[in-house]
């Protein structure tokens, strides 16, 4: 692909996003106006990262009126699922400040690094995390973390007690913190934010760290 415009504004870092909250929200396959709702919660909670995947264009807008939303509070916005050059096309369009994907490709980690956004891939194994150390991504995305369980945490801190990793994948509240505690630097959560029975427990989680 043609390499696409660097965005205009200077986008944070992973560091800087993640460095007052261990906590990410992730609003998947809403309306706007739900998506927007729901980013508002995350953001008046202390979550200060909140992401959007564009498997579509019509996510691709839903994620552009949260960016809007986040603008006007000083917030960033990512968009997730970035899994070709076509979908990075829509998020540098939508206003985005980074891209995660559920797995590494070196295309589009590359060419999202050149548009000046950073870009957090899944990793699931030792292979995929030296391959991504590689292309000079920091942080990386464990995935699906569920799957993976704390035990994965806890045996990657030993050959790699320098990568931050983001579990994502069946995290909630009842069980972000056992992440956090097995070695997780953050944790991503979605329907949480939709559980009346969760916000408190993510209150307390945010209040703690």
């Amino acid at each position: 692909m043609a390499p696409l415009t660097p965005v205009d504004a200077e986008t944070p870092t992973f560091d800087e996003l993640f460095a007052k909250s261990p906590v990410m929200a992730i609003l998947r396959g809403m309306p706007a106006d739900k998506s927007v709702e729901l980013a508002v919660r995350a953001w008046d909670l202390g979550i200060e990262c909140v992401e959007v995947p564009v498997q579509t264009e019509e996510a691709a807008r839903v994620l552009a009126a949260v960016v809007a939303a986040g603008r006007e509070r000083g917030k960033a916005v990512g968009a997730g699922t970035v899994t070709t050059t076509e979908r990075l096309e829509w998020a540098v369009s939508a206003g985005a400040a980074f891209t995660v994907a559920p797995g590494l490709a070196a295309e589009v980690a590359q060419a999202s690094i050149d548009a000046s956004l950073p870009h957090l891939p899944g990793v699931a194994t030792a292979t995929d995390v030296q391959a991504a150390r590689a292309l000079g991504l920091t942080w990386l995305k464990a995935f699906p973390a569920s799957v993976l369980g704390q035990g994965w945490f806890k045996a990657m801190r030993g050959p790699f007690p320098e990568v931050p990793f983001v579990a994502t994948g069946g995290i909630d509240a009842s069980n972000a913190a056992a992440y956090l505690a097995a070695g997780a630097r953050v944790v991503a959560v979605g329907s949480a934010l939709e559980d009346p029975e969760q916000l408190p427990l993510l209150a307390d989680l945010l209040a703690s760290r």
